[in-house]
């Protein structure tokens, strides 16, 4: 892949912090984290869109809380068509979690969070956007 050389001026203090950071986050270069910072942007953009994305919704619950299962089994069958694959992990004797890969519109896959969120007793229920990659170099 050809690259493109750029300048850019930014505030001492500023590039300091983002070298700190990028060095934290044992980066190898500012221009692999800069790349980075404009493919994150770029998979916002993607979710602001109505093209496909993809992500993982990642759900804790206590398995032994009446009927949970079910229902969150319910929801994931009336919304198949946006979920590639599920994962469920026994963490205790209680507790689990449960990691779904999606692919869809944005707006399916906010509505099926949304969805699986109002399931009473869930713990926790997050989305993690991802991108197809099909728009990324």
């Amino acid at each position: 892949m050809p690259l493109t050389r750029f300048s850019v001026s930014i505030d001492r203090d500023l590039m300091r912090q983002f070298d700190a950071q990028i060095r934290e986050d044992h980066c190898p270069t500012r221009s692999k984290a800069v790349g980075d910072l404009i493919r994150a942007t770029l998979v916002k953009t993607e979710w602001k869109a109505d093209d496909e994305v993809a992500g993982a919704i990642v759900m804790a619950y206590d398995h032994h809380k009446r009927d949970i299962v079910r229902r969150l089994t319910d929801v994931q069958h009336d919304c198949h068509e946006a979920i590639i694959s599920t994962q469920h992990i026994h963490l205790d004797h209680r507790n689990c979690m449960e990691i779904i890969a999606v692919r869809g519109t944005p707006a399916t896959i906010r509505s099926l969070v949304t969805r699986l969120k109002a399931v009473k007793g869930l713990k926790h229920v997050s989305l993690a956007a991802g991108t197809t990659g099909r728009h990324l170099a």
